[in-house]
């Protein structure tokens, strides 16, 4: 399989917008549209301790480390790790100033709670799969902590989701070369995206644009 060249790489964390709507990916990452809301804003507050790159903490047999930068030249992707825990066990890696072997362990924090339509658990196991790359290791297992019922799932990393991961990404690069927006596919998610002023799901729904403009023009 080919490698991509850094200059190639998009990022990691778009694979979260991909999974819930492919337009909306489009928008952010192709066309480099954002409109905050407060589930947005609420998001960013969230994750601003968990990207505190120079903190590290020892808890008896974990390492606990923060912004961990990550990439992968087999998948074309850039990104960073909320969390990542070192686990001692025996199937683990050897670090630098550390006795034994360590075991890495990717978090993600979300602001709401568990969901299976958003792309959450992809999102991780991409991070797993970078950090295979990245450290010549199995990851079988990362969590997501989510703030609104203040606890951890626990993801496994089984070959069907690792597949869908390089299934989306595949599709992405796709996308991103081609520079294509899809069009819109209105659903009930739409009603708390940020971009719906931007995407206009229920204007694309119900009228085409040559009847917008003739309303429009009409009204005028």
């Amino acid at each position: 399989m080919a490698e991509y060249t850094e200059d190639k790489y998009i990022l990691l964390s778009g694979i979260q917008h991909f999974i819930f709507c492919r337009r909306q990916w489009t928008l952010i990452h192709i066309e480099q549209l954002w409109q905050e809301n407060y589930l947005t804003t609420d998001g960013s507050l969230f994750h601003s301790n968990a990207h505190d790159t120079e903190f590290v903490e020892s808890r008896g047999d974990t390492i606990i480390t923060r912004g961990v930068y990550l990439h992968s030249s087999r998948l074309g992707v850039s990104g960073q790790c909320d969390i990542l825990e070192f686990r001692r066990s025996v199937d683990g890696i050897t670090l630098s100033g550390r006795d034994g072997s360590w075991l890495p362990y990717p978090i993600e924090y979300k602001r709401g709670k568990p969901r299976e339509d958003t792309g959450d658990a992809h999102q991780l196991c991409g991070q797993a799969m970078c950090l295979e790359e990245m450290l010549c290791c199995h990851i079988p297992a990362g969590a997501l902590y989510y703030g609104e019922i203040k606890r951890r799932v626990e993801v496994e990393f089984t070959d069907e989701l690792r597949s869908e991961v390089e299934s989306a990404l595949k599709e992405m690069h796709e996308l991103f070369e081609r520079g294509y927006t899809p069009k819109v596919r209105p659903k009930k998610g739409c009603q708390s995206c940020s971009m719906k002023e931007l995407c206009l799901p229920k204007l694309m729904k119900v009228r085409s644009a040559r009847d917008y403009m003739k309303d429009s023009l009409e009204e005028v």
